[in-house]
């Protein structure tokens, strides 16, 4: 199956989208932030990532724009769950920077899993 970064500050979220991917087949490997998911990032060895918008040091719209620098046609799902000016603004804004789909949080499971494989497809 596909091999899937997640990068989310939230240990909850990170486990409990590793545990649903898995189940499914996928490798899964896990950032806390964008820095370390750029570090982690290979093109050659990396199917998707699912970053969140709201990180400490390096935040998601910023990790997006950096990844299509290293791999313009890196596949991204961002996730958010707010802020100061709304989830809805923030993914609209990964959207123009280069996220393929977006998802608010919280997010239903099978939601989450329908994007993750309209993803994998193209």
């Amino acid at each position: 199956m596909a091999h899937i970064l997640i990068a989310d500050d939230q240990e909850k979220i990170r486990q409990m989208l590793k545990s649903l991917l898995e189940q499914y087949g996928h490798e899964i490997t896990l950032a806390i932030n964008g820095r370390e998911a750029l570090n982690q990032f290979r093109p050659d060895k990396i199917d998707l990532v699912i970053t969140d918008i709201l990180m400490p040091d390096m935040e998601g719209i910023e990790t997006i724009r950096e990844l299509r620098k290293v791999d313009a046609d890196v596949k991204i799902i961002a996730m958010s769950g707010g802020g100061t000016i709304g989830a809805t603004e923030y993914l609209r804004m990964a959207g123009m920077f280069g996220a393929k789909e977006t998802i608010e949080k919280p997010f239903n499971v099978r939601d989450m899993l329908d994007i993750v494989l309209e993803c994998l497809k193209e």
